[in-house]
């Protein structure tokens, strides 16, 4: 209770959520007039917060509480309820409960001013329809139960029968007693009291002492029916109004106490109050002196913080100097690729140069030409190409002799041909050959003289490696 009559530091949602339960609390103890007021505030917290779930809850268990003295309020209080969810929709077994509540307050607003059922039977048959469409089988058992009531407060009560039986047949162990007290009920309307008394003991109240009392109110009515007393039914019927009355009046006295053991728990709350002020007294104290050793530990990190920042410098210091020996070995690394430009460029002179000489022979001057015409080398010839290749190409074929001792003269002159960059074409005009027998001599001198079976390495790349 206290959560909701003292100012709260929390948000209003939380707020009304809270102020919603402690109604709850008090409604449970049978504090009418405590639960009415806490669900007034919840209304108004939660309208404030737009928390709109539970203001229509709040509504819908005021309209409960007011039920029994005030219908009219309460179908009020009901159609409110509606309008909020139908607004802010949110949970349709909570739209089914509604509706079922606002079509019995308006049943028994009917029922105590003669007035039309009309509005109660579309609010109830409207409730029996969403939970028929969504297999809401309990929810089916009480708008069943309810349309019973409507029916035998019509003095229907025939309808009122098949509206119970259908209810028993989908009725939890919670809500079958309901089912069965309308089912009763109507077979008492029409006089069947062998079936009445049968229904009436198929309720078990259990610990519901106000059901046990309707039960055995019933059946001390259906005794003194079947013996006709007539006067006797009527007396019993006061003595129960007046045990109806006094059980009221308990309940106030319940109230009463709830009430006062409530303003018991807040004088111990304030006491509580006082003891935890006394306790942060006592905190505050530790806190400063906290505080005091927390300054004596920030000195100490301080003068850490400083001897830690010299170890940094100098530990800077030294990447600096290791920086500097990187710089200095990237310089030789660029000094020395410059070298190698340079070395590679020297090659590519002395491959000119050499290119050049050969360029310049007679013998390859005879090769060179264009045309498709027949080209003749005599020994001499021979021998001129292949003393300037060996001048200029570091005796590259003198090894190759050396290292092949068994080639033949023509594969020797094969390889000369090919060093020398002569095209297929004219190699089979100085061998009297086709292009194709050339690649053929070429593959076979690559494979059998020199021992390579890989397609991709020429014999080109071969000679260019000796």
């Amino acid at each position: 209770m206290v959560a909701c009559s003292q100012q709260q530091k929390e948000p209003d949602i939380q707020t009304a959520v809270q102020c919603l339960e402690k109604a709850e609390a008090a409604l449970a103890n049978d504090s009418i007039r405590l639960g009415e007021t806490l669900l007034r505030k919840t209304i108004r917290l939660a309208e404030a917060s737009e928390d709109w779930h539970t203001d229509y809850i709040a509504y819908q268990r005021l309209a409960e509480a007011l039920s029994q003295s005030n219908p009219e309020e309460a179908l009020r209080l009901m159609k409110k309820a509606l309008s909020i969810y139908e607004q802010h929709p949110d949970d349709e077994q909570n739209y089914v409960n509604l509706l079922d509540y606002a079509g019995t307050y308006a049943a028994q607003t009917a029922y105590n001013t003669e007035g039309s059922f009309d509005d109660a039977l579309d609010f109830i048959n409207k409730a029996y329809d969403i939970a028929e469409k969504n297999q809401m089988t309990d929810l089916m058992c009480q708008t069943l139960t309810s349309l019973a009531n409507i029916a035998w407060a019509k003095e229907d009560y025939r309808q009122a029968i098949d509206y119970a039986h259908q209810a028993k047949s989908v009725a939890t162990a919670e809500l079958k007693p309901g089912a069965l007290q309308v089912l009763a009920r109507s077979y008492l309307s029409l006089s069947m009291l062998d079936s009445a008394e049968t229904v009436y003991r198929q309720i078990e109240p259990g610990d519901d002492v106000h059901l046990a009392y309707i039960v055995q109110s019933n059946l001390a009515k259906i005794a003194l029916r079947r013996m006709g007393a007539k006067q006797v039914e009527d007396d019993i019927d006061d003595a129960f109004e007046q045990i109806e009355d006094f059980y009221y009046k308990a309940l106030e006295q319940k109230d009463q106490y709830y009430q006062e053991t409530l303003r018991q728990e807040t004088e111990n709350q304030q006491l509580e109050y006082r003891s935890q002020l006394y306790a942060r007294t006592l905190l505050i104290v530790i806190v400063a002196a906290v505080i005091i050793l927390l300054a004596v530990v920030l000195a100490l990190r301080y003068r850490i913080r400083m001897l830690r920042q010299q170890r940094e410098f100098e530990q800077s210091k030294l990447e600096n100097e290791l920086l500097m020996q990187e710089q200095e070995k990237q310089r030789l690394q660029q000094e020395a690729a410059h070298q190698k430009t340079l070395l590679h460029q020297a090659n590519e002179v002395v491959a000119f140069l050499q290119n050049f000489i050969l360029e310049r022979t007679e013998v390859l001057k005879k090769l060179n030409k264009s045309d498709d015409s027949l080209i003749t080398l005599n020994p001499h010839e021979w021998s001129e190409i292949e003393r300037t290749l060996n001048a200029i190409d570091n005796n590259r074929f003198a090894h190759i002799r050396e290292q092949y001792p068994n080639m033949q003269e023509d594969d020797i002159r094969l390889c000369i041909l090919t060093r020398l960059g002569l095209s297929n074409r004219t190699i089979g005009n100085i061998y009297c050959i086709t292009i194709s027998a050339v690649q053929h001599r070429k593959l076979k001198l690559k494979k059998d003289v020199f021992g390579e079976s890989n397609p991709d390495i020429t014999l080109e790349q071969i000679l260019n490696s000796k």
